[in-house]
């Protein structure tokens, strides 16, 4: 490599250009090589480039749609906090207090209220205005006396239902996962994150449980079967609710549920889009439409008859 640089200097003008060709070709065969042998942390030539940890924000523009944020109001979202649902599926406290309910103005108003401890979720005070609240969550305020529990539309948004108390103390969680731990105890997951040791036996993968907030155990179990009433929690029919007429079974790929709402309109979506409510009648109340999506032309005959 020295003989062929020293060639090059010495080389007259009108013999450098082909030498300089043949001396870029050596350079990158012997860059191609050291990236092949040598290990990755010598070759990077930059490192301060690298991610240092997690993402601490969130643009506005990337929050999730359902939030329903308006895109001049700053630059950024808030971002949730790691909890029992995921970042794009659930609802920050302070977008519930401050967007929804319209409890206060500003984001540092919400904290004020929420360091008085005045907010629960689930039965536990929660201080963190960026918690991730999601499906069948249930949000309490003892000093208004209101009850809230999450859930969706059939526009596929986290909708203001109240509850009474006595709907308060429970909510229904989907089986995620069952496994034996350690000392062949046996567990279950749920879609938000619980643990439960020594469930029911009759208790299996995508069935609903009906758990008791204040206690944490279960009290009844639904199963995921033909005929029972459901809630797409994904997918384009998000929001919507029906019965299962049945469910195709695809080896390798992802199983597909039909269903068939009150309005006799079918659709089918993924298993793991559906969660289960109730037997014929749900076990918990639904907001305003019953899960039935309208047609654009339905919901325009509604609007100008409730106009008249």
């Amino acid at each position: 490599c020295l003989a062929l640089y020293f060639s090059i200097i010495r080389a007259k003008p009108g013999e450098r250009a082909g030498l300089r060709i043949f001396w870029g070709g050596v350079r990158f065969v012997l860059y191609a090589c050291a990236v092949r042998h040598l290990p990755q942390s010598f070759l990077l030539c930059n490192p301060a480039k690298m991610g240092r940890g997690p993402k601490k924000h969130l643009k506005r523009a990337n929050a999730p749609k359902h939030w329903m944020l308006d895109k001049l109001s700053g630059a950024f979202a808030p971002r949730p906090s790691a909890g029992p649902h995921k970042m794009r599926e659930c609802l920050p406290l302070i977008i519930f207090l401050r967007n929804r309910l319209k409890y206060a103005l500003t984001g540092d108003e919400v904290k004020k209220i929420v360091k008085q401890r005045l907010i629960k979720v689930d039965g536990k005070v929660r201080t963190d205005v960026t918690f991730p609240a999601g499906f069948m969550d249930v949000i309490s305020i003892e000093k208004t006396g209101e009850n809230f529990r999450l859930i969706f539309d059939v526009k596929g948004r986290f909708t203001v239902h109240r509850i009474s108390d006595e709907e308060a103390r429970y909510k229904l969680c989907r089986v995620r996962r069952l496994a034996v731990g350690n000392k062949s105890v046996p567990y279950l997951v749920t879609h938000d994150g619980r643990t439960i040791r020594y469930p029911d036996p009759l208790a299996k993968v995508h069935d609903t449980i009906k758990v008791d907030i204040a206690t944490g155990k279960m009290s009844d179990i639904v199963p995921f079967d033909t005929g029972n009433l459901v809630m797409v929690i994904g997918g384009r029919n998000l929001g919507r609710v029906g019965h299962i007429t049945h469910r195709e079974k695809h080896q390798g790929s992802f199983d597909i549920v039909h269903i068939k709402d009150a309005a006799d309109n079918t659709f089918a979506t993924r298993l793991g889009n559906v969660f289960v409510i109730g037997r014929q009648k749900s076990l918990v109340s639904l907001p305003t439409g019953k899960g039935v999506r309208l047609s654009i032309a339905e919901e325009r005959d509604r609007r100008l008859a409730s106009s008249k």
